[in-house]
């Protein structure tokens, strides 16, 4: 390896290749002559971003913030919203019931268990309401923030809805002309290798070799890198995760002043459930399912009556297109000098929102720690192989559990969830341990877990669990005053916002007559 610049090949675009791209080039210098780093992006021209989910966690806004791109300009170049949450409507039993995973965690939470609490109560009431005020933002189609607050600032946690096309131009724009990413479009023909099996450069159609030091697979489901050239098999999921088709369409607003929502709407349907995302100009919509339970006529069928049904989405013909996968992630993650980020590596279900933040993660990792050395580069793949290993295992765990927790039995679908032999022993064992308490920040190892024992909680007890063996856990009754004044702040506070925030619509609508109006430049 070059001791006095370190060559980046990443091979693939999308939002995989130009988030990881923009997160190294960010935070290791690769303009001017005293650079360490040079970045080369290499993609296909025929190849499509997947684009389906285009939903993302808060973590985007600090990757945003960290890219040194605004959030005024992403919101209006990629037709985005926000994302305050996640709505879960017909899990439980079938019916319209529904229940709320926001981002914002319980009030006080680390300081003090509102989950040990609303057991204490006796469990009154839904427990997203009994703890957070962002369910009723979201029924009530609100901005998650107040129009005076700073960029990336906010009043309640959010994410955002985006259209993945745009997100990928807005990237590739930035990275190229702002942090020094150098762009190649071509097929790999040929990949060459040193003597221990490194890669040493790539060779494209058109006969021009790319050499570098650290190559990262970002080519999505072909996995050129990571699959076809260093045969790292793939771990199928799908004993645990059943679905493994999608049919997914785009769909217009009936109107341009039809309200946009800010929580990602999943609807379950006897083999499978429906995603329901809301952007600014139209809505993605897809239906997710296990193809040997249902087909997909049927699926589509479901799909376009949940559509049609919809008065506020336009009347025009629908198209639709079908998205066939494994779910499921590959033995290693980093091989030799190759790394894979992104589809891969791995790939669980079309909803982009959990494959984005993994992305963000592994690239921060990578570019935090990026190899010196081949000695080092040795090193670090063991890490990274065993925390993206773990990492992946608590993505399965943590969809899982939105299964498994459905007293739904009306098709073979729900059914075989709910059967104790699709369950890893993992998942097993924490919903033992969570008949007595709340899922709690002590009870991980892992440094960084990608889902909080606040999410957890959102899903256990929104799916109706309550914790039948459940003990008082620590001094709760002394607490109670503390409890008491923690949940009359928060509704305080809730019942101010909900009368001052603007609605989605009226906000995004502002910040694209103040962009018309040339209010604010790219950079600010």
């Amino acid at each position: 390896m070059d001791t006095n610049k370190t060559r980046v090949v990443i091979v693939g675009g999308g939002t995989a290749g130009w988030l990881t791209a923009g997160i190294i080039a960010a935070k290791n210098t690769t303009s001017g002559e005293h650079s360490q780093t040079h970045i080369t992006l290499v993609e296909s021209p025929a190849v499509k971003n997947l684009g389906v989910g285009e939903g993302t966690w808060p973590t985007m806004r600090d990757t945003l913030r960290l890219i040194g791109i605004s959030e005024k300009q992403f919101l209006t170049c990629c037709d985005a919203s926000f994302k305050q949450a996640s709505k879960f409507v017909g899990w439980q039993q079938g019916k319209d019931e529904h229940y709320y995973h926001p981002f914002t965690a319980p009030a006080g939470f680390g300081a003090i268990s509102l989950a040990d609490a609303w057991h204490q109560a006796g469990c009154p009431g839904e427990f997203e309401s009994w703890v957070c005020s962002q369910g009723t933002v979201c029924e009530n189609y609100l901005a998650p923030k107040l129009p005076q607050l700073p960029e990336y600032a906010y009043n309640f946690n959010y994410g955002y809805h985006l259209n993945a096309a745009k997100f990928v131009a807005l990237l590739q724009q930035h990275c190229t002309e702002n942090l020094g990413v150098v762009y190649k479009q071509g097929h790999v023909a040929a990949i060459h290798s040193h003597n221990n099996d490194d890669i040493r450069a790539i060779q494209l159609t058109d006969g021009a070799t790319i050499d570098g030091d650290l190559f990262v697979d970002c080519s999505g489901f072909a996995a050129l890198l990571i699959g076809k050239h260093f045969g790292v098999p793939f771990v199928s999921q799908r004993h645990v995760l059943f679905n493994d088709t999608a049919i997914a369409a785009q769909v217009n607003h009936a109107s341009p002043d039809t309200p946009v929502g800010s929580s990602t709407v999943a609807t379950a349907h006897s083999s499978g459930w429906i995603w329901d995302i809301t952007l600014q100009q139209r809505r993605g919509i897809g239906h997710v399912f296990a193809s040997d339970l249902t087909n997909p006529d049927q699926a589509e069928d479901a799909l376009l009556r949940y559509i049609n049904a919809d008065k506020t989405l336009s009347a025009a013909p629908v198209d639709t297109r079908v998205i066939r996968f494994d779910p499921g992630y590959r033995a290693k993650f980093w091989v030799n000098n190759c790394i894979a980020i992104g589809v891969s590596a791995g790939f669980v279900e079309p909803l982009e929102a959990t494959a984005l933040v993994l992305i963000e993660t592994s690239a921060r990792w990578l570019a935090e720690q990026l190899p010196r050395t081949p000695e080092a580069g040795r090193v670090l793949a063991s890490r990274y192989n065993s925390m993206t290993l773990a990492r992946w295992q608590e993505i399965i765990d943590f969809i899982k559990l939105h299964y498994v927790l459905s007293s739904r039995t009306d098709s073979e679908y729900w059914r075989a969830h709910t059967d104790v032999a699709s369950w890893t022993s993992s998942l097993t064992d924490a919903l033992a341990l969570w008949q007595s308490q709340p899922p709690g920040v002590w009870e991980t190892n892992i440094r960084q877990e990608l889902f909080s024992s606040a999410s957890k909680q959102y899903v256990l007890y929104g799916m109706g669990v309550r914790s039948k063996d459940w003990r008082p856990g620590g001094p709760i009754c002394a607490q109670q005053p503390l409890v008491e004044r923690t949940r009359a702040e928060f509704k305080r506070t809730g019942a101010q916002l909900l009368a001052r925030l603007p609605t989605n619509r009226e906000y995004l609508s502002r910040l694209s007559a103040a962009a018309l109006r040339g209010e604010f430049n790219d950079g600010q």
